[in-house]
């Protein structure tokens, strides 16, 4: 039944365009596909970072619902963390489309780009001038991937100019040739490169400027368009610029089968079919063999149609992107079944009045993750103090515990916003009550406290916290008012700064005075660091 099918499609296509009125239905689009992802699949066992090879395959393969399994998934992950660990986080120099290109592979198999292997990569694309260094090709897939996943873009401190996305909008529009076009470079448009500028200023029609350049460069692709429905690059007709094309129609909602892109009955889609080989991928040119980049673009052009004609979300709106299940060493061998590694959903994610505080890093690592909140959207107040439902609050947001109500304290009512966090700080013996009966929410907490209460998570994240009294003392005797810890919080005390929790630099431990929120994020951040959660 296969091979008669392919015989089929062959014969379709070979007929079709022959008369001039061939139109390829989503039945051929779905045995396309199907086929092609068979073929990358066998021909690509192990993709490696890269553009031909790597994650255009792995994009096409992961939006197109073929039957994959997940390890070959799992192993290109662990492929990118090896080469970004190897190259200390440095893609590339100057080429920042590095960036933008593994961001979207990774949207696409739902791992996150702002967490791999110690390193964020989407902090290079804040960084204006470095992203838009090799021309408008910058700004292009620099939407294209902070779009794919709706990110934010951070805030990059050592950027020259910190970049936004009206900047790359602008960026794009003021490249945009006389003619409606672009070009990498001067004024003579390219139909790839303008495919991939509408591509990217596909979400942006609602900006100034932009539907205007937009209708301008569909009419110039109109117009540019070949009798048989294709394309030509640097005066050679090829696959590749009708595959761009059919990813931008698609991306701005446009029908294949629009007016405007049908030339004596031939679609676009149309035209690159032509250039298909069953079981072997797609051909650059009519008159060449199978490669692997036209196979790899015109796949995923095939994607975008499917992902069309079924109402699903276009090739690059990845917020449907489902998680591959990539199996990650998380926390340590003896904790509690219950805690959880928090990931990343506000990458990022930082406040104004943070900036060069020595706690900066831990604090936006915990926002990143909704551990921890500001006092506003922009203002975190760092030299402030923390309540104990506040902490007893992040504390379960750190260690993502699972919501009890089982609160037995009179002050605390189902009424209160930290109603369940402080019955599940109580269930798991992270907090305890002033008394029997109250839990006193809106004191302060000391240091002392602090202390206790990390240290009784730490041990549910699988640390060993026993510290014998004479061992404790002995560690907390280069302090100089260590005698004045309560005789409770003691080993706790003496586990924090044994273990880089609580900074040893300082000559005195305070263990009765108020700590700050930017002090408990810093405590917080090292010890589930240490336990392998963050």
């Amino acid at each position: 039944m296969k091979k008669a099918l392919s015989v089929f499609l062959c014969l379709l296509m070979i007929s079709g365009v022959s008369s001039g009125a061939f139109a390829v239905d989503i039945d051929t689009v779905n045995n396309a596909v199907t086929d092609t992802a068979e073929y990358l699949y066998e021909t690509l066992p192990n993709p490696q970072v890269g553009s031909i090879g790597g994650e255009w395959a792995v994009i096409g393969l992961a939006r197109s619902g073929a039957d994959i399994p997940e390890e070959y998934y799992e192993n290109y992950y662990r492929t990118v963390e090896k080469y970004i660990k190897d190259c200390g986080g440095v893609l590339h120099e100057k080429k920042y489309t590095e960036y933008s290109r593994v961001i979207l592979a990774l949207t696409a198999v739902g791992k996150n780009p702002a967490e791999v292997a110690g390193y964020n990569l989407l902090m290079p694309l804040g960084d204006y001038e470095k992203t838009t260094y090799q021309g408008v090709n910058g700004s292009i897939w620099a939407l294209i991937a902070l779009d794919s996943g709706n990110y934010e873009i951070p805030q990059n401190t050592s950027a020259g100019i910190q970049s936004t996305r009206e900047m790359y909008v602008k960026n794009i529009l003021d490249n945009q040739n006389a003619d409606g076009g672009w070009a990498l470079s001067g004024d003579s448009s390219d139909p790839d490169v303008t495919a991939m500028a509408l591509q990217a200023l596909s979400k942006y029609r609602d900006y100034e400027g932009v539907k205007t350049a937009t209708e301008k460069a569909l009419a110039l692709m109109s117009e540019g368009q070949n009798e048989n429905g294709g394309f030509s690059s640097r005066n050679t007709e090829n696959s590749e610029s009708s595959a761009q094309m059919i990813a931008a129609l698609c991306e701005l909602g446009i029908s294949l089968d629009d007016s405007r892109f049908i030339k004596n009955g031939n679609t676009i889609l149309d035209n690159m079919m032509t250039y298909y080989e069953n079981g072997k991928g797609f051909k650059h040119t009519k008159d060449g063999a199978a490669n692997q980049m036209a196979t790899e673009q015109c796949f995923y052009a095939l994607v975008a149609v499917k992902r069309f004609y079924e109402g699903k979300n276009s090739l690059y709106s990845m917020n449907d992107a489902v998680s591959v299940g990539i199996s990650q060493d998380v926390g340590l061998s003896g904790k509690n079944p219950d805690v959880r590694k928090m990931n990343v959903v506000s990458p990022g994610k930082t406040f104004a009045d943070i900036q060069g505080d020595s706690n900066q890093s831990a604090i936006e690592e915990l926002a990143e993750r909704n551990i921890i909140n500001g006092k506003s959207e922009n203002s975190f107040e760092p030299k402030e103090t923390m309540t104990r439902a506040e902490f007893a609050t992040i504390i379960v947001k750190g260690l993502g515990l699972p919501a009890t109500n089982n609160v037995v304290f009179s002050d605390v009512t189902s009424n209160d916003w930290f109603y369940s966090f402080a019955g599940t700080a109580y269930e798991y013996g992270i907090v305890s009550g002033v008394s029997d009966t109250e839990f006193n929410p809106n004191g302060t907490i000391t240091r002392e406290e602090a202390a206790a209460m990390v240290a009784r998570a730490a041990k549910l994240c699988g640390m060993n916290t026993d510290i014998e009294a004479f061992a404790a003392r002995d560690i907390l005797a280069g302090f100089l008012d260590y005698v004045k810890a309560s005789d409770w919080a003691v080993s706790a005390l003496a586990f924090c700064y044994d273990n880089g929790i609580l900074p040893n630099e300082l000559m005195e431990i305070n263990p009765k005075e108020a700590v700050t929120r930017a002090e408990i994020a810093q405590m917080l951040y090292n010890m589930l660091s240490l336990s392998k959660l963050i």
